[in-house]
């Protein structure tokens, strides 16, 4: 299967889930607003998230992938299995022992992410029991990050794409029942959305568990063992580990900060499940698929190859994400508006949640970009490199958060956000270049300002139709007219770039007969 196919498979799934977590977040906008229920939400959902990307997205799988491709394909199917099996054992020992003390301490868990809260004694008790319920989600989404990887490296990427879509689906049924039920901004709302969150992750683990025992990957629980193969994976996954850790501690240190302003928490939150769109259809799709590509090619020998796939990855990353950046930082009141702005969620909270937007997206390509270029190192087995410019980076978001957080309040969390992951981005990418592993080939070079030039046209079309309609978008105006006049700017804003794209010479039948292609 095609780089551009298998990405287009994980992004069409990604696409189906995000939609649904659209429809997710609206309802829960609209169900809990930025009150204090879905503060608390906010932090006991975004716990075990921090913990699964520190363990499950980030570090294991940059470690894990390339070691189990290297054993797929030079040692056969019996030694990768006894190795994932080996692998699963001991990150489940890790989790079991992380989830028992987790849930002992609680309460300094939450202290730790948002000591803010503990000015009120029921916003932080709530906080620390949905924290209690929603941590178990950590110990399942691991587990499916490790069973993903399994079935990425056979090119089996539909059901591990589709697993989130699980998690929606369960978190939508619970909010129609809340809403059926009269339980609008109430705690117990709040209670049984964690109870789901954690019940879908159970799902997604049986879903991944069948799936690839369908591939023929039965993997089967062991005793957990310090073997020759767990310590090569501790030796790559502990600077993976690290720059996972430190990564994480930015977005631990951005809701502390973010603790002291109330509603920003939630405005945060909503901001980054819109710009988490584009990312998530785009950059970690790339990312999925571009790990087991280039480590297999690697093994091969087939050098060639694995720069044809990075060059056509950034090529088809910076396609998408480029116009999807200039668009949300061009209209974001009116997308924040006709998604969120009903029910407990006010007006006040669409502007609040509209700027933090505009300056995540100014970050999206850079976000893209380490997607795209950190494989790279992984498949090399290089996981010290990323580790330190992931430290420099969020170091440099921290001090930006605290600084400007005194001047522009919850923007400045985001702004800082973008900041350092420019930084990132630019460390990966001139270190590749300079290693001889990324050399951009001349149709990248010939289309990536070509991009630019058709982004920044839509763009400013855009920035001119929200200035003239802004009237249009205020509360005193029906929902039905803001979301058609939404919906006109982003179908005219998409025909317009692809319209100049395709007249400079970027959007062509070669690239879409490539998209397209089965193998």
């Amino acid at each position: 299967m095609s780089l551009m196919r298998s990405a287009m498979t994980v992004g069409g799934m990604t696409l189906l889930s995000r939609i649904l977590g659209f429809v997710r977040d609206v309802l829960m906008a609209a169900l809990l607003g930025a009150g204090a229920v879905a503060e608390a939400f906010v932090v006991a959902f975004r716990l075990p998230n921090l913990f699964r990307r520190f363990f499950g997205e980030g570090a294991f799988n940059a470690a894990f992938v390339p070691l189990f491709a290297r054993r797929l394909e030079g040692e056969g199917k019996a030694t990768a299995l006894k190795f994932a099996e080996e692998a699963f054992a001991g990150l489940l020992f890790v989790l079991l022992a992380l989830t028992i003390v987790a849930e002992l301490f609680m309460p300094a868990f939450v202290w730790v992410m948002a000591p803010g809260y503990a000015q009120d004694p029921e916003k932080f008790r709530l906080t620390v029991l949905l924290s209690r319920i929603t941590f178990p989600y950590l110990l399942c989404m691991s587990l499916v990050a490790l069973l993903s990887g399994v079935l990425n490296s056979l090119h089996r990427f539909a059901l591990a794409a589709f697993a989130p879509v699980l998690l929606n689906i369960v978190f939508i049924a619970v909010l129609i029942y809340g809403w059926i039920a009269g339980l609008s901004g109430q705690p117990t709302l709040g209670v049984l959305i964690a109870s789901g969150v954690t019940f879908a992750g159970f799902l997604q683990l049986a879903l991944l568990w069948w799936a690839a025992h369908r591939a023929g990957f039965t993997v089967r629980l062991r005793r957990a063992r310090w073997t020759a193969d767990m310590k090569r994976l501790v030796a790559l996954g502990v600077p993976g580990l690290i720059a996972g850790g430190i990564t994480q501690l930015n977005l631990v240190i951005s809701t502390i900060i973010a603790s002291w302003q109330k509603g920003a928490p939630a405005w945060l939150y909503y901001a980054d499940r819109i710009y988490q769109l584009p990312l998530g259809l785009v950059g970690v799709a790339i990312g999925v698929v571009l790990l087991p590509d280039i480590s297999r090619k690697l093994r091969a020998g087939d050098h060639a190859g694995v720069q044809g796939s990075q060059n056509r990855a950034l090529e088809f990353a910076m396609f998408l994400t480029i116009p999807a950046a200039l668009a949300l930082m061009a209209i974001p009141l009116p997308v924040v508006q006709v998604l969120f702005e009903r029910g407990a969620f006010h007006f006040a909270d669409t502007q609040a949640t509209a700027a933090a937007l505009a300056a995540f997206a100014a970050g999206l390509p850079a976000f893209v970009l380490i997607k795209v270029f950190s494989p790279a190192f992984f498949a090399r087995e290089d996981t010290k490199t990323p580790m330190i410019f992931a430290a420099v980076s969020v170091g440099l978001n921290i001090a930006l958060a605290i600084a400007l957080f005194f001047w522009i309040r919850h923007v400045g969390i985001a702004l800082a956000t973008t900041v350092a992951s420019w930084v990132n981005a630019l460390l990966l990418g001139r270190t590749l270049s300079a290693r001889g592993y990324w050399l951009l080939d001349e149709p990248t070079r010939r289309n990536l300002p070509r991009i630019l030039v058709a982004a920044l046209l839509m763009g400013a079309l855009l920035l001119a139709a929200n200035t003239w309609l802004a009237d249009w978008f205020t509360p005193g105006v029906p929902f039905a007219w803001r979301a058609l006049l939404l919906a006109a700017m982003v179908l005219g804003g998409a025909a317009v770039y692809l319209g100049l794209s395709w007249m400079l010479g970027v959007l062509t039948k070669q690239m879409l007969r490539q998209a397209l292609r089965k193998s």
